[in-house]
């Protein structure tokens, strides 16, 4: 993951504000969503899948992978399965990191469609002032399409900051090799993808998508990290919901076709989803199987854009199937191989008969799914001794000033103050507490999410004297467990990501109780 981590430490630098959803529930995803602009449902078996094989992947999914946010499976162009693990839910955008990747790919496609571009331009074409004094042979070489199959002739990414101009820094990396010829995962390349669809468009990769593909495939409200200088990332920062995901994949599949209307050119796709690059020979690895532009081949003859931490939009056009799906992973290949143990082989050619019974468990097994909250005993003798005293910090890199917990009023809740003021996190005992605009401890300093992120909290005791407060925000794939060991007048606090591009664990912050 080293790959993105440049990207993502100043992402909070120029991110632009999420759509701030309602909160749903499975039960009323189908009752609310506007069906006109949604892909149809229909039951597993008339898709030829069963509901016990679907039960026993989501089952699966759910006791093995940590943490599964969502899932949608769609078969013949019929949505037979999703579901949403509490709090997460259909209406959030999610953070798709390296999945945006694809959506740039396709914006270079409809450009190159509409005589904007084309795929053997020179990049320096584009950059002529961003351009070193005397460019190498092999920069002059690069083309836009070695760009888009990451085969540049780097032999390392560019380090972007929020001060620097990014072509300019990109375009100053030595080119080692001959374009099109040695493979490098390259972020900053796809950055440079976006950069020529905007001077090649007048609009930003956002803006150019808009009316061409997201409108038609009825995205609403798409939101796309910006540079410093108000280009698109390209390789990461897009924001869509998990049904905007198995849109994208269906369109792919049916070839650039929707409704009827050729949205992208079926050449561009056949292209695009093609085998561009030899990224290596592992048989059993989904990242050796080569790349194409900007879509990773997988096994299986199938292919797939992929994020962080476990965003897909996994393709099977021998299966005609898509699944759609995000997650808070540190095992990326571990969420692929479930789906090709458990839905690849169960997917039959011809429609099977009904079976209410185990549609009937499949269903309420979806509308039940949650995010595993924090474990332990909902109370301790301690709690009424700590509830509202505070404990104060040394100056840290958290912002921490000092924290107090509630335990006395019927919603349990952590406050804590920082150098912005005192904010309050609502803490589900056994259960999960949404919140807004409240305290992540790091998360949203570290790991660059929203600048105001949607909240849920859990909490439980460990130990008569270790409180526990899980912190996970629902539009990114990050959850933080944070352990309160309470000493006397002293507190001890650890802190630990499910994932993170650094450091999993934060070091130890010892409070102090002090007066109000």
């Amino acid at each position: 993951m080293r790959r993105l981590l440049v990207w993502l430490l100043f992402a909070a630098f120029v991110s632009t504000a999420l759509a701030q959803p309602g909160r749903v529930n499975f039960a009323a995803v189908a009752a609310t969503r506007d069906d006109s602009r949604s892909l149809p449902r229909s039951t597993p078996e008339r898709q030829g899948i069963s509901s016990a094989d679907i039960l026993d992947f989501v089952e699966t999914a759910d006791q093995q992978i940590d943490t599964m946010n969502s899932f949608m499976f769609v078969r013949h162009g019929y949505v037979v399965a999703e579901g949403w693990w509490a709090p997460y839910d259909a209406a959030t955008p999610h953070i798709l990191y390296s999945l945006s990747k694809s959506f740039t790919s396709t914006a270079v496609g409809l450009a190159i469609s509409e005589g904007k571009l084309s795929l053997d331009d020179e990049v320096l074409k584009y950059f002529p002032e961003d351009a070193p004094a005397e460019p190498s042979a092999n920069l002059k070489a690069m083309r836009v399409r070695d760009l888009l199959r990451m085969a540049t002739g780097n032999t390392a990414e560019a380090s972007f900051t929020p001060d620097n101009v990014w072509t300019k820094v990109f375009l100053a990396q030595p080119v080692t090799f001959k374009p099109g010829t040695h493979f490098l995962y390259n972020s900053p390349g796809t950055y440079m993808l976006s950069a020529i669809v905007q001077k090649a468009t007048g609009m930003t990769v956002l803006d150019y998508l808009k009316p061409r593909l997201f409108e038609p495939l009825g995205i609403e409200s798409p939101t796309w990290v910006k540079s410093p200088q108000g280009i698109s990332a390209g390789a990461y920062g897009l924001s869509l919901r998990t049904e905007d995901i198995a849109h994208f994949g269906q369109l792919y599949l049916q070839k650039g076709n929707w409704r009827g209307k050729q949205l992208v050119p079926a050449q561009w796709i056949e292209e695009a989803t093609a085998r561009q690059t030899a990224n290596g020979s592992s048989p059993n690895s989904d990242w050796d199987q080569g790349y194409g532009y900007q879509f990773w081949r997988s096994r299986h003859n199938t292919y797939r854009g992929d994020g962080a931490f476990g965003q897909y939009c996994m393709v099977m056009p021998e299966y005609d199937a898509v699944v759609a799906i995000t997650s808070g992973v540190r095992d990326m290949q571990a969420v692929m191989n479930l789906v090709w143990n458990k839905l690849l082989p169960a997917m039959k050619p011809d429609r099977l008969p009904e079976n209410a019974g185990e549609r009937g468990k499949l269903q309420a097994r979806l509308a039940g799914l949650m995010v595993k909250p924090q474990t332990g005993q909902t109370n301790s003798p301690l709690a009424m001794n700590i509830s509202g005293k505070w404990f104060e910090f040394p100056e840290n890199d958290r912002g921490i000033r000092a924290i107090s917990f509630d335990f006395k009023s019927p919603a349990p809740s952590m406050l804590v103050r920082t150098k912005d003021g005192e904010v309050r996190n609502v803490i589900g005992l056994g259960s999960w507490s949404k919140s807004q605009n409240t305290f992540a401890d790091g998360m949203d300093k570290f790991l660059s999410v929203p600048e105001h992120p949607l909240l849920a909290t859990s909490g439980a005791w460990s130990a008569s004297d270790v409180f526990q407060v899980k912190t996970l925000l629902y539009q990114t794939p990050f959850y933080s467990t944070m352990t309160f060991k309470f000493d006397g007048d002293r507190v001890l606090l650890d802190t630990e990501y499910n994932v993170t591009f650094g450091p999993r664990n934060l070091p130890q912050l010892v409070g102090q109780t002090a007066s109000r």
